[in-house]
């Protein structure tokens, strides 16, 4: 019978972050760490959008790209943040990123294709390749280079199959940015080798410290890049939006009528409350994006300091909300961490490894919990991590 299964999904393994999501839902007073969704409740103005939507019986589906409205507001958005030239009918909006992922994938790639990931690496990122028919060629990073990869590691895993250059900064699970000049070599590269590029910046609006103080740097916002990549982001992470499934990719032509002819197969379109509350984002909601990110801050510095202090080299992460404590002092693994500091300390983190051998000595330990349960989470991994010494 296993037989029956396609080959593709016999080839993926299960994910390494919904695991630990399981045992943790078995244990009481379990501190989580692990799941990456922030803990805000969406603003206001956009919970009051989608039911006024819903009141006036708009129920029924959008245009398939989306509403024009929104795909304008987007647009303009890019243009005044990043001095990007797209217009409406280079935006197409998502069930999430995650659908976003898949039609750039199909877009792009043929069977046999390579596509080159950058890791560690949110877990998806690989699989998705995967079931479009694409080769991955895992490029590593290292904490001793801040997670940021360079042009010279992507040109060591260039061959003639090389079509794709996958980039997400800043990282889930490191926090690592990719600053301007690094991307300019990497520019460079994608067009000696006639390279496209997928950036997924869904964390653009959570960078701190030096980051904060430049600004995110937009991979399309590179001028050897701007019609050769295609940008996806979304509402989740920065709008506290999680559950509303809203994503977006952004591409010129011809990629821009791919990505809509696969979407008009997979999915009519996204959730229209969705849409008419990620219009009250765009317009009414940055200064709730900024207190959620000052917030994050403030999380991120007593939890770097914290697993510092118990011992713990923590590379400064500077967006998203993930830290990478490196555990190889207590001479565990990283399953083997996780899986005790679970069991006898009821903290749930996520094996550094799970996001590729790059992770193996670390462990992502999401932020985007209160800021007094990271306080008593970073107690009880001080607690285990001097018993593990002992």
């Amino acid at each position: 019978m296993a037989r029956s299964v396609a080959a593709r999904a016999r080839a993926v393994p299960p994910s390494g972050i919904r695991r630990f999501f399981d045992i943790a839902a078995t244990m009481d007073d379990v501190i989580s760490l692990g799941i990456g969704e922030p803990d805000f409740v969406t603003p206001r103005p956009v919970i009051e959008a989608a039911k006024a939507s819903l009141a006036r019986g708009q129920t029924g589906y959008t245009s398939n790209a989306g509403l024009q409205e929104l795909r304008a507001l987007i647009a303009a958005m890019l243009n005044r943040q990043y001095g990007l030239d797209y217009q409406p009918d280079n935006v197409l909006v998502t069930v999430g990123v995650s659908e976003a992922l898949q039609l750039s994938m199909l877009a792009l790639l043929d069977p046999g294709d390579e596509i080159l990931i950058p890791e560690p690496c949110f877990v998806s990122y690989g699989p998705v390749a995967t079931f479009a028919g694409a080769a991955v060629v895992y490029v590593p990073t290292s904490a001793e280079r801040g997670f940021e990869v360079s042009a010279e590691d992507i040109a060591r895993c260039i061959t003639p199959r090389s079509k794709v250059l996958f980039l997400s900064y800043p990282s889930n699970p490191t926090g690592a940015v990719l600053r301007r000049d690094t991307l300019e070599d990497i520019a460079a590269l994608a067009v000696k080798h006639d390279l496209w590029v997928i950036s997924d910046e869904i964390y653009d609006r959570l960078i701190y410290g030096r980051a904060h103080e430049t600004g995110h740097t937009c991979v399309a916002s590179v001028e050897a890049l701007r019609d050769r990549t295609v940008l996806l982001n979304g509402f989740s992470k920065g709008y506290a939006m999680t559950g509303w499934r809203l994503g977006y990719a952004c591409a010129k032509e011809p990629v821009y009528t791919a990505l809509y002819k696969i979407h008009q197969y997979m999915v009519m379109s996204a959730p229209t409350m969705s849409q008419y509350g990620a219009v009250a984002a765009l317009t009414d909601c940055d200064g709730d994006v900024e207190r959620m990110r000052q917030a994050y801050g403030r999380r991120r510095r007593a939890i770097v300091d914290g697993l510092r202090a118990a011992g713990l080299p923590t590379f400064e992460p500077e967006g998203a909300f993930y830290c990478f404590p490196d555990i190889r002092s207590t001479g565990l693994t990283s399953e083997a961490f996780a899986q005790g500091l679970a069991q006898e300390e009821h903290v749930a983190a996520v094996p550094g490894d799970a996001f590729g051998p790059s992770g193996a000595g670390f462990l992502r330990c999401s932020y985007a919990t209160a800021y007094d349960k990271i306080a008593e989470a970073v107690e009880r991994i001080r607690a285990f991590a001097e018993r593990c010494r002992a």
